[in-house]
């Protein structure tokens, strides 16, 4: 059963704190460093260095675990499943 989930993050507000990755309970989440700084992916500058979000939208369950980690309130996600599945 294929879930169509898809998380948003407001880039203009996410620090990189990292809390969301380590919530996730199926690690679709990844954040990571880039030098130099990009805009091809979500990313945040701290030291002219670009913080890069990374969301594997075939791993997420639409659980949710990401939103209530946030302490910033960044994160939303959409998206109801297929096959009669409501989340």
């Amino acid at each position: 059963m294929y879930m169509a989930f898809s998380v948003h993050v407001n880039i203009n507000r996410c620090t990189g704190c990292g809390n969301c990755v380590v919530a996730c309970p199926v690690n679709a989440l990844e954040l990571y460093t880039l030098d130099p700084v990009t805009k091809e992916k979500i990313y945040h500058v701290v030291d002219g260095k670009s913080i890069s979000m990374d969301v594997k939208m075939e791993l997420c369950a639409g659980c949710g675990v990401c939103i209530g980690a946030c302490p910033y309130k960044v994160i939303t996600l959409s998206g109801r499943g297929e096959a009669g599945v409501f989340v």
